[in-house]
């Protein structure tokens, strides 16, 4: 096997939204997030990790990571530095990149569903494992970051099966006239003019909403459709739905629609959404958010449509991950001989 490459990307603004002036969401610092990818590094050096690729950032996180470099034994660093710095979404586009060019086995996303999503454009069939550190975290799915490194570096050094432990989940892709956006967890259309501050805290604007899932205990837009009508990350079918005001609506649904905020929001019915059937948005004139965020703007009378892709980026389960290394045994060995069970050699990983 040649050098096994992992790599993480880790968003400095994710959680710096407009949603922390008017929600109770918990903020993740810079040297938190730091602290997580020191975290991360320390479980790929246990599982074999050659070389780990960082996004670098203006934020402070890779300068903080680097500062620290030569503590622990830790994989060989490079960090992403061959694109420009731009402060926005496309340095997770460009750090993203590089990291499947130079042949990344999985990618470790640390951000909000936003940052999921843009690492998910750009990840192709490399897998990806997302952890929450932005606003509303639909999509990332909360874990320490040390177990989550484990998971990663077995499967990047292809200690484990990744077809025993990935899954292709589904993602949603809006077209409009003059642009294509995906989102992994949900679409809604708004009847506000313009984009504006990006982020939605306010339901009451809303028509339409599409979801890849519907999680009863979820947050964010999804979480209304969760209570109404659920549906699983592995199920291949998603679920729409008709919104409107609160007085006129056949249901009214208490939704955690941000971190502290639970808002009446009206259903005026609901269905499911198949995969490869295009819908037409009545959104001509307003405006289409993906993952929480208001991304696309339409003239009046023009249209756009939304689809149901099967798809989307692989994703690690790490739960799975971790039970197929716990029956391999590849993170335990024998007192005396430092090899795995049987006296044989368990991978790469130090015993």
């Amino acid at each position: 096997m040649g050098e096994v490459v992992a790599g993480i990307v880790a968003n400095p603004a994710s959680g710096q939204d407009i949603r922390r002036l008017v929600t109770q969401a918990s903020a993740v610092p810079v040297e938190e997030k730091a602290t997580l990818v020191r975290r991360l590094l320390s479980a790929f050096a246990v599982t074999g990790v050659d070389r780990a690729l960082l996004s670098s950032d203006l934020g402070g996180i890779s300068a903080a990571v680097l500062r620290d470099l030569g503590r622990d034994p830790l994989p060989e660093v490079d960090f992403c530095d061959e694109d420009t710095l731009t402060g926005t979404a496309q340095d997770t586009v460009n750090a993203v990149r590089q990291m499947v060019d130079a042949g990344a086995g999985v990618i470790v996303c640390l951000g909000g569903d936003g940052t999921a999503r843009v690492a998910a454009k750009a990840c192709g069939d490399v897998p990806l494992l997302a952890l929450p550190t932005g606003t509303n975290n639909a999509f990332p799915q909360a874990g320490e970051a040390t177990v989550a490194g484990l998971a990663a570096g077995m499967v990047a050094s292809g200690q484990v099966d990744a077809d025993l432990v990935t899954q292709r989940v589904s993602m949603l892709e809006v077209v409009t006239k003059n642009r294509r956006e995906i989102a992994l967890v949900d679409v809604a259309v708004s009847m506000n003019k313009h984009v504006g501050a990006k982020a939605l805290w306010d339901p009451t604007a809303l028509t339409e909403l599409y979801c890849t899932f519907a999680e009863p205990d979820g947050i964010g837009l999804s979480s209304i459709a969760g209570q109404l009508c659920p549906s699983s990350r592995s199920s291949a079918e998603g679920v729409a739905l008709q919104l409107g005001p609160v007085d006129s609506s056949a249901y009214v649904v208490h939704a955690a629609i941000a971190p502290g905020v639970v808002r009446p929001v009206g259903v005026r019915g609901w269905g499911v959404l198949r995969p490869g059937v295009r819908v037409d948005l009545a959104a001509g004139g307003g405006v289409i958010a993906v993952d929480g965020e208001r991304e696309l703007e339409l003239k009046n009378g023009e249209g756009a449509y939304v689809e149901l892709r099967a798809d989307g980026p692989w994703c690690v389960d790490v739960r799975a991950a971790m039970a197929e290394a716990a029956t391999q045994g590849l993170l335990r060995s024998t007192a005396t001989s430092g090899t795995g069970e049987k006296g044989r050699s368990r991978g790469r990983c130090v015993g």
